[in-house]
């Protein structure tokens, strides 16, 4: 049986190009992958990050969801703690309504950028985290059918029933999903260290809901597919060289692929973390991509995959998801 595969876009401003181009690149992807079968579209909240366009997630869900059909589309993740419940239950409300049966909300207690900028969002940094469980419980409350004497109603979004999952990389996520019948995301694509141990955890701790009576497990995959092995490699270089920036300090606009990655290691550490932080990547042709997913599934066993895929060339992007489509 083939699991879903479905997309995640950080809707990337690469250099020399700007978030225009990038949103166009968003909604151009996002019809590609409905053309291929991808079961979901998903994108990513970021917050003065150079590299990333997706800030506004609810507002660049709404231009992918108003330019497809069919395919799904939603939030992998909004960061709750940045905003209050009621304010994103009002925007996926309005979502659903404007496209009914395909909005999903994926949160996620990280502030999804530094310490200074998420102090700018919220003004303050007291307990919002550990706020987290209670805010997902108010969220999914006012995503749900108004109870007598409710006062506070999110209009749009009261009896949407949007499906809510946890996104995490970390045991805390596992924990709280299993604790609230949720279905959960794992970001092994750029946290990977403490997968088996969330997955496991998750599946063995799960209380069913009324909305789901079993667990239900996403994989975040790193996929760089192209037409050889070198041409793959060459793509994933650019992915490499924004983690080493990020890391370091640095972070800009995706960077063009390079021949040679090995002058970036000037630091020894820098290849043991990158090797590490993207150990859940497949890169290679079509024939390497069929054999390490069926390998990455059989190890892992998720209900579905999210697959990413920081990408310089919109046109090499584009051909990697259709490889990856024709390998299940």
């Amino acid at each position: 049986m083939q699991i879903p595969l479905s997309v995640l876009d950080l809707a990337p401003i690469i250099q020399g190009g700007t978030a225009s181009d990038a949103l166009a690149n968003t909604l151009d992807l996002a019809r590609h992958a409905e053309q291929l079968g991808y079961h979901r579209y998903w994108l990513a909240e970021h917050h003065n990050m150079p590299g990333i366009a997706s800030a506004a997630t609810s507002v660049v869900i709404g231009h992918v969801a108003g330019g497809t059909r069919t395919i799904r589309v939603g939030a992998g993740g909004v960061m709750l703690p940045n905003h209050a419940p009621l304010v994103i239950a009002e925007q996926f409300g309005t979502l659903a309504a404007l496209y009914p049966g395909r909005i999903d909300l994926g949160v996620g207690r990280a502030p999804g950028t530094d310490q200074r900028t998420a102090l700018a969002l919220r003004r303050t940094l007291e307990g919002d985290i550990e706020n987290f469980p209670n805010d997902v419980a108010e969220l999914i409350a006012l995503l749900g059918d108004s109870q007598p004497g409710q006062s506070v109603r999110a209009i749009p979004g009261a009896g949407s029933h949007v499906p809510v999952w946890i996104l995490g990389s970390s045991l805390y996520g596992a924990q709280l999903a299993a604790a609230m019948g949720l279905p959960y995301a794992f970001a092994s694509h750029f946290a990977p260290e403490q997968l088996e141990q969330a997955t496991a955890l998750y599946r063995n701790s799960f209380r069913p809901s009324v909305a789901h009576a079993k667990p239900y497990l996403m994989l975040g995959l790193n996929v760089f597919a192209a037409d050889s092995d070198a041409q793959a490699r060459r793509l994933f270089t650019s992915l490499q060289q924004a983690f080493i920036n990020l890391r370091t300090g640095r972070p800009g606009p995706l960077p063009p692929p390079v021949d040679d990655i090995t002058p970036f290691f000037t630091d020894p550490r820098l290849k043991l973390m990158l090797d590490s932080a993207l150990s859940c990547a497949i890169v290679g042709d079509p024939q390497m991509v069929k054999s390490d997913l069926a390998a990455f599934i059989a190890k892992h066993q998720p209900d579905e995959l999210m697959v990413t895929a920081q990408i310089y060339d919109h046109t090499a992007r584009k051909r990697s998801f259709e490889i990856l489509s024709g390998a299940r």
